[in-house]
């Protein structure tokens, strides 16, 4: 039976795509059908399911993507726990324990670029940021872990957690990750959901318009993700309080290029959070 007389067969899709009998007239042969045949239906089944070329094209159009905005240094580990209530200070004392004896691990070579807790948006969510040299880095202090007692203490901390989550960025090339530091105040972590295929068009927007916004706060740090949830972007803002805060928005969008920047890059985002962090006490940003 050809494949137009199976479709033909189904009213639904002739109402949902009306012109698509017309459009697909081929017959798939069979196994026995000509060379000839065998390559029409090798280019059949590519047109329905894409071809190894165009695979491939799209798989260096995403590496090329993220070398064009990337910072390739680094591998940013995002890595979020969402905390019983009742269990909040029994995971501090052992989310200390875990972070802090990971970076005292030299040879593992990994940095603790900072540890928070939510206190405006998900409550008891805490999130922590850790710094590698790149996936090569990634591997081995991974592999590492497991076979030390800094697996322990992780363990320790799971009897608190009512879940975890964990996400692999890379740092935007325009703005590296700032190095420790004590200013005080509180912190924003802002995420959008993007558009897929918008990332470079939302680099190339933000890091025109962010000149406007340093003038009055330089971002803690910005990323995009590259394992676990696609798609994604972050940037952190350290401010003195909530208050100074709203007064050095307001005063940004009085700059030329912060209004437009935001208007565009809110048509590349499906949705997007914004959280209000405050340090932990052994995080190395404060």
């Amino acid at each position: 039976m050809s494949l137009l007389t199976a479709l033909s067969k189904s009213a639904v899709q002739k109402q949902v795509f009306p012109n698509f009998t017309r459009a697909i007239s081929v017959q798939v042969p069979s196994s026995s059908s000509s060379p000839a045949l065998a390559l029409d239906r090798q280019k059949f089944q590519s047109l329905l399911h894409g071809s190894p070329e165009a695979k491939r094209a799209g798989e260096l159009e995403i590496l090329q993507h993220s070398r064009l905005v990337g910072r390739g240094k680094y591998i940013h580990s995002f890595e979020t726990h969402r905390v019983k209530p009742d269990r909040v200070e029994e995971y501090k004392k052992a989310a200390e324990a875990y972070y802090t004896g990971i970076v005292a691990d030299s040879p593992l070579k990994v940095k603790l670029t900072g540890s928070w807790e939510t206190v405006i948006g998900e409550q008891d969510t805490f999130v922590h940021i850790l710094e590698y040299e790149h996936y090569g880095g990634y591997d081995k202090a991974y592999e590492a872990i497991q076979s030390t007692d800094h697996r322990k203490a992780y363990q320790a901390m799971l009897p608190h957690l009512n879940s975890r989550a964990s996400q692999l960025t890379q740092e935007f090339a325009f703005f590296p990750t700032t190095p420790p530091q004590e200013k005080g105040g509180v912190f924003e972590l802002r995420s959008y959901q993007l558009k897929p295929g918008t990332l470079l068009e939302w680099e190339n927007t933000w890091r025109k318009g962010i000149e406007a916004r340093k003038k009055f706060v330089a971002p803690v740090g910005a990323w995009f993700s590259q394992v676990g949830r696609l798609h994604q972007v972050h940037h952190m803002w350290q401010y003195p309080s909530l208050q100074k805060r709203k007064e050095m928005r307001e005063e940004a969008w009085q700059i030329d290029g912060w209004a437009d920047t935001v208007s565009k890059t809110a048509q590349l985002a499906k949705f997007m959070d914004s959280f209000i962090l405050v340090p932990l006490k052994f995080s190395p940003l404060k």
